[in-house]
């Protein structure tokens, strides 16, 4: 339980006397966190010992190598020559007993539904995993349905700004993991999950059942066709589909009620990260008879050389 809430310190060593055992944490729980462990579970203070030092990959190799992980699967850069990534795949699986399989990208990120092809480098041959990102678990298969977990952050934060009894329309859900874990935390009324692509939500399936999740309605289809079905009731539209998002600014606008939350997602250059998507936004909105008020705006990551993923919160008047 404590490693579904992601609160476990895997430093110190697990502590025991004649009557209890005492396990470390990385953080205090929330009183919600407290609340879901077993009901003898006390929260005290204790002296833990450290974990002896595991030999890191930089003392094997002589370098650090870049890689990461999904579920027990690392990903290892698109770049590297078969030898070196052999190398690294190989030290992988001799230490790191939590990944089973390591890949290496064999095309960039291409076509309407964002997909790679993949090279087993190591390991068990499989490109389906199950990850684990607070306390939710999302089984997908890498070469099937777009995911990464550089965004968990991200997907907390908007946690955030959900409101008891709101309706969420996530407008391009994949595998589901803004929709499952806004859903899981019962906030909203109801929240629905749109993909175009089959096997994202056939995984998007698996993963409402996978997380017990009810208030969540899972749709295969367009966004711009479903939008006409689902006119004016969202509190909150989410657009995480960055390269293209502008290019459904009209659903998305078309979906929100008035003083509703549009969370817009956008690859900008270094030299003009917001005032380029804010028109177009500004501009959607004013062809519907409707006008716009930023809420906040913030740069997610790093993209690429002066290029960076950045998000919008504006609100529909």
């Amino acid at each position: 339980m404590l490693l579904d809430l992601e609160i476990l310190d895997n430093s110190l060593k697990i502590g025991v006397d004649g009557a209890f055992l005492y396990i470390p944490l990385s953080r205090e729980p929330t009183t919600g966190e407290l609340k879901s462990l077993p009901e003898k579970t006390e929260l005290i203070d204790f002296y833990f010992e450290f974990q002896k030092k595991k030999h890191i990959l930089k003392d094997l190799l002589d370098f650090s190598p870049s890689y990461e992980v999904i579920g027990d699967i690392a990903l290892l850069e698109e770049d590297l020559d078969q030898q070196k990534a052999s190398r690294i795949a190989n030290f992988l699986i001799r230490t790191q007993p939590n990944i089973k399989t390591v890949l290496k990208p064999l095309t960039p990120v291409i076509g309407e539904f964002r997909l790679r092809k993949f090279g087993i480098i190591a390991g068990d041959p499989k490109t389906e995993t199950i990850h684990r990102e607070y306390g939710c678990r999302y089984k997908v298969d890498l070469e099937k349905a777009y995911f990464t977990p550089r965004l968990s952050t991200e997907r907390s934060r908007i946690l955030s700004w959900i409101q008891e009894g709101d309706t969420i329309i996530d407008m391009f859900a994949g595998v589901g993991p803004y929709s499952i874990l806004l859903a899981k935390s019962k906030k909203p009324l109801n929240v629905i999950a749109i993909d175009k692509n089959p096997d994202a939500v056939y995984y998007l399936k698996e993963n409402i059942t996978l997380n017990s999740v009810k208030n969540i309605e899972a749709i295969e289809g367009d966004s711009r066709e479903e939008a006409k079905k689902f006119a004016n009731i969202a509190d909150h539209v989410i657009m995480n589909l960055p390269h293209s998002a502008h290019e459904f600014l009209d659903s998305a606008i078309l979906l929100t009620q008035p003083g509703g939350i549009i969370h817009y997602y956008g690859i900008a250059p270094e030299d003009n990260l917001f005032e380029g998507n804010i028109k177009l936004i500004s501009v959607a909105a004013e062809r519907t008879g409707r006008h716009v008020k930023i809420l906040e705006k913030r740069v997610v990551r790093s993209y690429a050389p002066h290029q960076y993923n950045i998000c919008i919160e504006v609100k529909i008047i």
